[in-house]
């Protein structure tokens, strides 16, 4: 059996044991391709706090076998539900962050620079909602955590910190739009999706862990007491 990982919640399930459907039709059209068969797919998380929806499609070219259509080469794929391009991240992340995160996915592709700006403001929101620093340059900001957070996260931050043209980027007013190449856009991204991870996704799980301790923990003291 193979396992399902809802990207709303991020509950493991068992595949077959989900709330799926599919369907397909065909077309016999004179398109460039031949005859098409097109295919969807819809699939609900069993979390009962969630029940959220996935939604995938896809067309194909086809050949006829036995009186039906057969996909034989795909053309095209979409995720249409949750947008493929960015990850789903919990709504206890603040707002302007995932709103931030979500245009810089986005625009990547069309451009580069714009995304890469976008995504310098994020880090700088995380940088201040997380650690309290005093608005300043968004280099200077970077600095001043450099000895509060774990040494891992400040490697990956200083690493892209020291590319060219991102470095220019965070030296600048955070409006202003620097030149960046798309693999350059890409990193930037990607340390925006470690560090919502680590700063608030993590943190948030440990607390919860905390919480549950130490509710045990009273639990069972005030049963010794009342005994």
């Amino acid at each position: 059996m193979s396992s399902w990982q809802c990207p709303y919640c991020g509950h493991l399930s068992v595949f077959e044991k989900i709330q799926k459907k599919d369907n397909e039709f065909a077309i016999s059209a004179d398109t460039k391709y031949g005859a098409l068969v097109f295919e969807s797919w819809v699939n609900v998380c069993p979390n009962p706090e969630c029940k959220e929806f996935t939604y995938a499609s896809r067309v194909s070219s086809a050949e006829l076998v036995g009186g039906f259509y057969h996909a034989t080469k795909e053309i095209e794929s979409w995720v249409n539900r949750p947008n493929g391009q960015y990850k789903q991240f919990p709504d206890y992340v603040p707002a302007p962050i995932l709103a931030d995160y979500k245009e810089a996915v986005l625009i990547k592709d069309l451009s580069p620079k714009a995304s890469a700006t976008l995504s310098r403001r994020c880090l700088q929101g995380m940088i201040r909602n997380v650690w309290n620093v005093k608005p300043a340059r968004l280099v200077d900001e970077i600095k001043a955590i450099e000895g509060q957070i774990e040494s891992g996260m400040w490697k990956a931050i200083d690493a892209i910190r020291n590319i060219g043209n991102i470095g220019a980027h965070m030296e600048n007013d955070i409006n202003v739009i620097v030149d960046v190449d798309p693999d350059e856009a890409e990193m930037l991204i990607g340390l925006l999706e470690l560090l919502i991870q680590e700063w608030y996704i993590e943190r948030h799980e440990r607390q919860l862990r905390v919480e549950a301790i130490t509710a045990l923990a009273a639990e069972k003291k005030a049963m010794k007491q009342a005994r």
